[in-house]
Order: C-alpha cells, then structure tokens, then sequence
C-alpha cells in the first residue's frame, strides 16, 4: 500500500485579477451619459483631489492630470480583449437576439461579488448598496416598460420591431399615441401601411386600448376586447358629443336602436377605462440623450460625433495633491491621498477610454448601416456584435455593453444602438447573406402576385427561395408570413371570389 504524503509544487499559468479599477473602466462603459453624470458627481464628493474641467479651454499645464502608470495600459488591452467576461452572463441574456451564428455559451462557476453589484445596476445612485435595488423592485412598472417587455417576446422582424418601438416611444401616459403615422413612415422611411399594420400590433398589447388615436378608437378597441363592437356601438362611437349631452332623440336615429338601448350601451361605456395607461406607474422624468450624432456631410458622408455636451469633464487637481500630501504625517493619512491620486487619475483614464470606444463603434455601425440612414429602415444590413467586434478589434462583451443604454441621433431619429443589429439569412452555396428584410419583401412579393387557382404554400415558397438561393426554413417563411398578418395558404383559398389576397392582411 502507497504512502500518504505532503509535497510542495508549483504551478504557473495565466489569469486577469478583476482590479476595483477595473471593474470601474468596464462600469463606465455600460452607463448612459445621464447615468455616467450621475456616477461622476458621487465621485466628486468623494474625492478631493478630482474637480470639473469649467474652464475648456484651461492654462496649458495647470490641473493637468499626471501619466497613469502600467494599470492603465493593462486596462486597454484588457477592455480590448475582455477575457473577464465569463464572470457575468448579464450581455449573454439581454443580447441573445442579436446573434445569428453560433449558440452563446453561459458561464459556468460562481460569481464575484464586486462584478455582480455593478452589472446588475441601472442607475448612477445604485452603486452603494442594496437600497438602490430595492427601491427599484419597489418602484412600480411604467407604461413603455409593460409595452416594450410586451414587444421583446412578440414576433416581429427586425424592420417592424423598429416601427413598433418608434411607435411605443409615442405613447403618453394615457396610453393614447400622439404620433402622425405618415409623419412616422416619412421619417422611418417605410410605407404608411407598415406603420399602420404595426400599429394594430400595438393596439393588440396590454392594456387594453393602448395606442388609440383618440377616446372614440381606445373605447372601441375595449369593446371589441369584449366583443361588444357591433354596428350599432360603432355609430354611437362615432358622436361621443351627443352621448355627453345625453341627446336621445339623435341617438336613437343613429344607431337605429330604441332609448333604452341607447341608455344600455352608454352604461356600458362607462364602465370600460378612458385612459388606460395611467394603471402602470408614471414613467421617470429621465430625458433620452443622444450619445453620438449623425450628419451628413460636405461630401456626402457621414460625420459622427460624441455629443460633448454631455460629457463629464474632469481633471486631477495636482497641485492640491502636492500641497496637502506635504502636511501628512501618519501613514493612514498617505494612504488615503495616494488611494484618492490613484482612483482620480483611473477615472480620468476610463473616461476618455469609454469616449473612444463609444466613437469607435458608433463609426463602424455607420459604416455597416448606410443604406439605412440613406434610404429608410427597409435597407437594414444583416449585422451582430462579432462583425463589429472583429472590425475594431475588440470582444463582443466590449460592444455588447457599450450598444447598451446609448443612443444615436440620426437624420433618421433617436434610436439605440443595439436596434441596428439585425438578422441575416444564409445564401447557398457560401454566397452572401441575405438581410431577413429582404426575405420578408420578397415573401409578401410572392404572395401579392399569386394566381388565385395558384396559391402558395409555405412550402412552394421555400421551394422559390431556395431555387434563388436564399437557405430558408419552411418555420421561418410561416413565422414572416404571420409578422406580415397574411393568412395561411388554406385559409387564402377561401377568400371569396373577386377578392384580392391583399385584403386577408390589410
């Protein structure tokens, strides 16, 4: 029988030590330029030797903060290469829609505490403890939280999904849309009637008469709920006017109904809700910002910019530094100091690294996007974080959090940069990839131009597909046909004669 023994051995080998510093530089670039502001004043008080940059244009050498030592270049390579991020899934779970190849891994082990308390943050005020997170379970839902956790489950192509967002980011409190949907299509430039299809998928949410134009539309889509929309209830919508003044006589020879029907149904539209958007809490007072502009340019391309306005300027206040650091006696005291130094030309540093990856990808999504911002939401490109990632030379958890939280306004609009990644389908034979917008164009094409002794079926279509070399699945032509709200082949064939296929969707 062997022996049990001790023995001393020793191992060499690799790992990236999760620094405060840099959990700091990763933090920042996740954070809204409002929610940055917000970081960086706590910052401000906490540190003495960190003071604002008022004066842009200050005396060449005065506040200049000194050279960052080795850290901050471990820092760069480190936010390049981002092998720290298999410590959080957070980018796997709310970026899983933008992938298109191969499955995400979930990181297996356990978790730092210190990474998981600055990950799971939503506000520059939740950094101390658990009080932020507790108030925000605490604090009630708003009305475009409800829609847009509605919209992230709902099947919707990438083109549509932008629609529908555009749309929600119209909606008051009320629940009421205050959007022209011409002036949306013009701006989004896509088709009034895909504005209009998209918003009967709004109006399809919860709560019941979300998205209506007015009282009479947000009545009727509650009545209908309940199926009580019938062409009497429909014509008395139409002179709310006369309900309030309580005319009978004219009621009654509207709707063709006796008074006491009349006196029935405006019971029953009292009990139904005229403003059914105030049930959810009220949305915080928290402006959307740009983080980059678009413009085009004296050459006809694209100027980016950071909105500077925005921006936090702070510097090291050296001379102070130099000043009290000759009046500390005890150990604890240059402890301190030297901790305050450190941390102020750290935060110095991952400002102006979070300022330049931000341009940097903002660039490349231009790059990619220019069909978009030239011709309208039709011509989005197939894209995800590694096309990106690999064009600057950085880890997709890089561009995962920097797309987060910002925004980008365009001749366009105001959109956040995680909706221009969209999905792309397979060519065959290895040729290039088509963009799903294309596909569904294509699918509706098909569909309008049929015969009607020739009606398509999901599977005629990916025969079609396939022939012209698109690689398609017969699911994924019936989930477009269905985000299209074209009915089923059977159901096609019963439309009646003399009806155009168009009218089963319209």
């Amino acid at each position: 029988m062997a022996g049990v023994g001790q023995r001393l051995e020793m191992r060499q080998g690799q790992s990236l030590v999760m620094t405060p510093q840099l959990q700091q530089a990763i933090k920042l670039l996740q954070l809204s330029n409002v929610e940055l502001a917000e970081y960086c004043e706590a910052e401000l008080e906490k540190n003495p030797l960190l003071e604002r940059d008022d004066a842009a244009a200050a005396i060449a050498g005065e506040g200049e903060a000194p050279p960052v030592d080795t850290i901050g270049e471990r820092a760069d390579e480190a936010l390049a290469r981002e092998d720290f991020s298999k410590a959080s899934d957070m980018d796997e779970a709310a970026h899983d829609n933008m992938y298109d190849g191969e499955p995400r891994k979930v990181a297996e082990g356990p978790q730092s505490g210190s990474l998981t308390d600055w990950t799971t943050v939503k506000s520059g005020n939740a950094f101390e403890g658990e009080d932020g997170l507790e108030s925000s379970v605490a604090a009630d839902a708003s009305l475009k939280d409800h829609l847009e956790s509605q919209l992230s489950i709902a099947a919707l192509l990438p083109e549509d999904r932008m629609i529908l967002l555009a749309l929600i980011d119209a909606v008051d409190e009320a629940g009421y849309l205050r959007a022209d949907l011409m002036e949306t299509a013009t701006r989004l430039g896509c088709e009034i009637e895909d504005v209009q299809a998209v918003l009967g998928v709004l109006q399809g949410f919860d709560p019941v008469g979300v998205g209506a134009r007015d009282l009479s539309e947000c009545l009727g889509l509650q009545l209908k709920a309940k199926d009580r929309l019938d062409p009497a209830m429909e014509a008395l919508l139409t002179r709310l006017d006369l309900v309030a003044r309580r005319d009978m006589g004219q009621l009654t020879a509207l709707c063709g109904v006796d008074a006491e029907d009349i006196a029935d149904m405006i019971s029953e539209i009292r009990q139904l809700n005229p403003k059914p958007g105030l049930a959810f809490g009220a949305e915080p007072v928290t402006p959307v910002v740009p983080d980059v502009f678009v413009r085009v340019g004296p050459d006809g391309g694209w100027l980016i910019e950071l909105n500077s306005d925005t921006l936090p300027r702070l510097l090291v206040n050296n001379q102070y530094y130099g000043t009290v650091s000759k009046g500390a006696r005890d150990k604890d005291s240059k402890n301190y100091l030297a901790d305050c130094l450190n941390n102020a030309n750290w935060l110095v540093k991952s400002l102006d690294q979070r300022a330049r990856t931000i341009l940097k990808v903002a660039s490349e999504i231009v790059r990619h996007q220019d069909a978009f911002l030239t011709h309208g939401v039709r011509h989005l490109r197939p894209l995800n974080l590694r096309i990106i990632a690999d064009a600057i030379s950085m880890h997709e958890s890089t561009v995962s959090r920097v797309t987060s939280n910002k925004y980008i306004a365009t001749p366009r609009g105001l959109f956040e940069l995680k909706y221009f990644f969209t999905a792309s389908i397979q060519s065959m034979n290895g040729a290039e990839a088509h963009s799903a917008e294309a596909v569904r164009d294509r699918i509706r094409e098909m569909i309008e131009n049929e015969e009607p002794r020739e009606i398509l079926s999901d599977d005629r279509i990916v025969s079609l597909l396939t022939a012209d070399g698109v690689n398609i699945a017969r699911r994924t032509v019936a989930k477009y046909r269905e985000a299209l709200r074209i009915p089923s082949s059977v159901e096609r064939r019963r439309l009646k004669a003399g009806e155009s296929p168009q009218a089963a969707y319209r």
